[in-house]
């Protein structure tokens, strides 16, 4: 399953991610997986236009991608972008073969907490974080590919 990239980064498709992460990768497809964007017409026009020609852009709801995934074998090069930790990891438990995740921007909001410059997350969010490592999932913060990496569980309490 050619997946190159998993990241969570809460602004979803945006100049960072196409000018870096998708040339870095040569990225053929993003799957951008969220239940709110799944169920947002509006949203889901915007990222399919931000995205350069030739970038399959095609969103779905985590649950929806759990089934694809029992049914389908991605063939292409792929990046799943996602909006939080919670999400991901309902997918592992769903099935979805995950080695590492790349974690980018997730903004400070009421109800975070501060890991580092760039990633904020709620108590459940940082519960899932923790339940990805346990499942052996290496969770890595960097911003853009030429960043240094810092590990996740350097950051967690």
């Amino acid at each position: 399953m050619p997946i190159n990239v998993a990241r969570i980064d809460d602004r979803l498709i945006h100049g960072q991610v196409i000018t870096t992460w998708v040339k870095n990768y040569d990225i053929e497809q993003v799957l951008v997986i969220n239940n709110k964007v799944a169920n947002d017409k509006v949203q889901q026009s915007v990222l399919t236009m931000s995205a350069p020609p030739g970038l399959k852009v095609l969103v779905f709801g985590v649950q929806e991608f759990i089934e694809i995934l029992k049914k389908t074998t991605i063939k292409k090069r792929t990046m799943l972008l996602f909006t939080n930790s919670i999400d991901v990891d309902a997918l592992v438990d769903g099935g979805l073969p995950l080695e590492k995740l790349n974690v980018g921007g997730m903004r400070m909001q009421d109800g975070r907490h501060q890991l580092s410059r760039a990633v904020s997350v709620t108590p459940e969010e940082e519960q899932a974080f923790k339940n990805l490592i346990a499942k052996n999932v290496i969770v890595e913060v960097q911003m853009v590919p030429k960043d240094p990496i810092v590990d996740l569980k350097t950051l967690l309490s």
